[in-house]
């Protein structure tokens, strides 16, 4: 599909790209004959990925940005002619004649497909608009006699905070009642008591860097203001389809927090210095109390970990308390199946496994029919060359996303099989292949679902002096 339509001036201008295109052809050895040569990448307002050698500065002495200034300058004209298309994100491939006559194709975007990370291809196709893989769509479930912990002491929590912070200015209760309401939800009684000591306001502290630090010292995190609370439920923990496809959560019969990417009961009220959030958890697991302080690591898509019991066990610096024995084993929901971790599909059969991936392998390919029939098998990712049969996935009826080498997507398209379970897909592409032919294939899975296809922009252009 080709609309010349797409995208005004300057992007539609071989000008705007020829600095980024001559910088990717000096990379490339000089060809003899008639042959062209193609290059490709991706360009986006945040960053860019392109085919360069940065050079090495000198022994002695650090990288400078000379040393990457014409890179810099090239991208920056695209990223300019982005922002004034109002284009996120772009790849692109152009293929040059020897002679120095280019077609460039400029590819996408489209509201349907994720860009992809590092390379020109397409990254995770959203087939159904606004869909969200299983765990983000999963809600705590209730705890029946889920109560406080008895270490919640409020008054023993606001003496200790007024001795710790006797400057602080605490929130009104109409600060508060306005908080609860653009929340949606009433604050826990502890969480109230703290910012009746503090309203953690900045301006507070008269600029004072070393009364934040008092302060974060006295509450044992750095606490967020009033109109920075925030509910962490799964909207609030990003995560691209094709990794959060992988993930998968549980909550264990004597868990204390619910497994869980996400919760409407989840309050974050401070950070730790080192980018995780602390949150007072009302939706808390079967061994677990209402209020107490779990945190949420920016290193993970799904969990948290429990802090304190109690907020006021979390200002005294107070432990958990021992849990109990270890768990028993459980198999896992995600099997991985490859030449480091599981050896066959078999071994990673059971009917609670909700993610299989198999990986790079070095035997022969696998056959399906071990997993066929789970009840909760909803993604499935298989490496370019590890399947005997690909049309055995007709036979995995759940399926929510699927990620497959270009082959094996062909197999199921000619075979009209591709699976209409699916909520969202990938086409995984390894090593420096033309995108043209991915991007054709992604189209037709797209075509499926009557999602927005991947345009094609085509600007023609010369090299002076011949390439």
């Amino acid at each position: 599909m080709v609309d010349q339509r797409l995208i005004v001036a300057p992007m539609d201008d071989f000008a705007t790209w020829e600095p980024v295109l001559r910088l990717l052809l000096a990379e490339q050895p000089q060809t003899h004959g008639a042959r062209p040569r193609r290059v490709a990448g991706r360009i986006g307002r945040g960053g860019w990925s392109l085919a360069l050698t940065r050079r090495v500065p000198p022994p002695g002495r650090a990288a400078q940005m000379e040393d990457v200034q014409e890179e810099f300058d090239a991208v920056e004209r695209v990223q300019s002619a982005l922002a004034d298309a109002g284009v996120d994100d772009i790849s692109f491939t152009a293929r040059i004649q020897p002679d120095g006559r280019t077609e460039l194709r400029l590819l996408g975007p489209s509201p349907a497909v994720e860009p992809g990370i590092g390379t020109p291809h397409p990254g995770a196709l959203i087939l159904v608009d606004g869909a969200l893989p299983e765990p983000w769509r999963r809600l705590p479930e209730p705890v029946r006699g889920a109560a406080r912990a008895p270490s919640a002491d409020l008054g023993v929590l606001e003496r200790t905070l007024r001795e710790r912070l006797p400057h602080a200015v605490g929130a009104t209760e109409e600060e508060i009642a306005a908080a609860e309401a653009r929340l949606g939800v009433a604050l826990p009684d502890e969480l109230k008591a703290l910012y009746r000591v503090t309203r953690a306001r900045w301006e507070d502290l008269g600029a004072d860097h070393e009364a934040a630090e008092r302060q974060c010292v006295a509450v044992g995190c750095e606490l967020f203001d009033l109109d920075s609370l925030y509910i962490a439920d799964a909207s609030s923990r990003h995560c691209r389809w094709e990794f959060a496809a992988m993930e998968a959560v549980d909550t264990p019969p004597d868990a204390m927090v619910q497994g869980l990417v996400g919760s409407p009961g989840w309050i974050a009220f401070g950070d730790n210095g080192g980018g995780d959030r602390l949150a007072v958890d009302l939706t808390p697991g079967p061994r677990g109390h209402t209020g107490q302080v779990i945190m949420l690591s920016h290193e993970e898509s799904a969990g948290a970990e429990l802090i304190a019991d109690s907020l006021t066990d979390m200002v005294l610096g107070r432990p958990c308390a021992e849990r109990g024995g270890p768990r028993g084993q459980r198999p896992p929901l995600v099997a991985r199946v490859n030449i480091a971790s599981l050896k066959s599909v078999r071994a990673a059969a059971h009917d609670g496994l909700e993610v299989l991936s198999i990986g790079v392998w070095d035997g022969p390919p696998f056959s399906l029919a071990p997993v066929t029939g789970l009840p909760r098998l909803r993604t499935l990712t298989a490496y370019p060359g590890t399947l005997a049969d690909p049309l055995e996935i007709t036979q995995l009826a759940g399926l929510e996303f699927l990620q497959l080498g270009p082959e094996e997507w062909r197999v199921l398209l000619d075979a009209g099989a591709v699976p209409r379970s699916l909520s969202a897909a990938a086409v995984v592409v390894h090593g420096d292949r033309d995108p043209l032919p991915v991007v054709a294939l992604v189209n037709e899975i797209l075509a499926l679902w009557d999602r927005p296809r991947i345009i094609q922009t085509v600007l023609e252009g010369h090299f002076a002096p011949p390439v």
